[in-house]
């Protein structure tokens, strides 16, 4: 009989072993063969017989595993929208930041004077993208650029005279 990798499973399938591990535990069914049936160490069956005694059957469901996202957020969901709306109704100039225009660099700061925290450039950035921020390149040209105009001065003055000049 192949070896079943248990961490491999659907978490659907883990419950059910782990369920099943109790009934034949109950039935009188020694930890060490429950074990070897299951393709699990016997110290393992020990966990989930405590957890059943403590929690019954909602003592086998399995936990999210990792730190939730909210715990390693560094600024509150009031800070954030205090960011957020400075940031969309300021420039950096008008809150006397150094910055002509919002860079993650002048959000840090901007987070460092208001509240005191010291936040990464990359955490930053994350804060951005979370918010729905994303980065923005100049278009090469002016928006104000008239392309008729500049094509007509190519033409008739500029594209011309550059052509006449001699050496």
């Amino acid at each position: 009989m192949e070896k079943i990798d248990y961490r491999t499973l659907p978490e659907s399938e883990r419950l059910i072993q782990r369920k099943n591990a109790i009934r034949l535990i109950k039935m009188g069914k020694k930890k060490q063969d429950v074990a070897k049936l299951l393709g699990v160490r016997a110290t393992t069956i020990s966990s989930w017989v405590k957890k059943n005694k403590a929690n019954g059957l909602s003592g086998l469901q399995s936990k999210k595993k990792g730190v939730k996202s909210e715990d390693l957020k560094l600024l509150t969901l009031e800070q954030e929208k205090l960011i957020q709306s400075l940031i969309l109704d300021k420039m950096p100039d008008q809150l006397k930041l150094n910055f002509a225009l919002w860079t993650r660099k002048a959000v840090q700061e901007l987070i460092l004077d208001q509240f005191g925290i010291v936040i990464a450039i990359t955490t930053t950035g994350d804060y951005l993208r979370r918010w729905g921020f994303t980065p923005q390149k100049p278009k090469k040209r002016a928006y104000e650029q008239n392309s008729v105009a500049v094509q007509k001065w190519l033409d008739e003055d500029g594209y011309a005279t550059f052509y006449r000049i001699k050496y």
